[in-house]
């Protein structure tokens, strides 16, 4: 009787073992990359075993070659996976990179933009005077609707329309700037001695309340080689005056603005002042004045010349 040999049939658990072999050294390898992708491809890595739902076979189990061959397709096919899931997860490293790359730029064009931005502010919009106290004239009339009156009586019928224009001077020195004011009123003069201007009225708003203050304002000045318009000491006053203040800036505005416009040795500004806040309103203190003063140059650094300036405008 003729000895029939078995045909030669590839070990399946060897075969198996390779495989989740191979598996492995490609989940290694790609776990050298970050951090972030090495979580990524792991957790894939598992699933594609899992699902996989590898068992182990053994030699007994086979009748046939046919058989065999079948575990063996079933086994390359797992081996194949591995391949087609390290493709995967490399893709996908590729594709986050180039999402990060695309994010950055879009980033940085958004900062480009934003510098653009910066770099050209929005321009001003200019509105005419008529424009402002048209405007201005329709919030008083709500003012006066709020305080419980009637816009539409004869006696109020313009008083928004003035109201408006009244303020609108009141705060004119916003719209002015010592250097018109001056006008190249600044002359060449060897003078050493002390320019007193005293009694200059003014007028202002007091900012907290929007009510009057008003007074007079004493300027003195030591010049050095050069003198100012009389005159121009006065418009100095009236373009400080002529805003929302409060009595101590606007006495340090003064003398500030004589100080740049002429380089005095020193300057000396008093300002003394009834403010309506205190007087209409609040404490009520009718006889109550308010005394600032502003020393510059020598005039604060020597007694004497101090002493002179408020002496001679401080004595009635």
């Amino acid at each position: 009787m003729t000895d029939h040999t078995r045909p030669t049939v590839p070990n399946p658990d060897l075969e198996l073992v390779e495989a989740l072999r191979r598996i492995t050294a490609v989940r290694h390898t790609s776990l050298s990359g970050d951090e972030d992708h090495h979580l990524e491809m792991s957790t894939k890595t598992h699933s594609a075993i899992s699902d996989a739902k590898v068992r182990s076979f053994s030699l007994d189990s086979y009748s046939s070659k046919a058989k065999a061959d079948s575990k063996l397709k079933d086994i390359r096919h797992l081996h194949t996976n591995g391949h087609d899931l390290h493709n995967e997860v490399n893709h996908n490293i590729t594709d986050t990179a180039d999402d990060v790359k695309i994010t950055e730029a879009i980033d940085q064009d958004s900062e480009n933009e934003i510098v653009t931005l910066k770099e050209k502010p929005l321009a001003k919009i200019s509105y005419s005077d008529d424009d402002i106290a048209s405007d201005m004239a329709v919030q008083y009339k709500k003012i006066l609707e709020h305080l419980g009156e009637n816009p539409s009586r004869q006696g109020l019928l313009k008083t928004p329309e003035r109201a408006a224009k009244a303020m609108m001077f009141f705060t004119k020195g916003y719209k002015e700037n010592i250097a018109d004011v001056l006008n190249d009123a600044v002359f060449d003069e060897n003078h050493d001695d002390v320019v007193i201007v005293k009694d200059i009225e003014m007028f202002s708003l007091c900012e907290h309340h929007l009510v009057p203050f008003m007074g007079k304002v004493h300027i003195g000045y030591l010049p050095n080689n050069k003198i100012l318009g009389l005159s121009k000491l006065a418009r100095i006053v009236e373009v400080y005056s002529r805003r929302l203040q409060v009595q101590e800036r606007l006495t340090k505005q003064i003398a500030l603005a004589i100080t740049e416009a002429i380089q005095p040795a020193g300057v000396g500004v008093v300002v003394e002042a009834c403010h309506m806040c205190m007087v209409m309103r609040g404490v009520q203190k009718l006889n109550s004045k308010t005394i600032t003063s502003t020393m510059l140059g020598v005039f604060r650094d020597d007694p004497k010349t101090r002493e002179e300036f408020l002496s001679l405008t401080l004595t009635k």
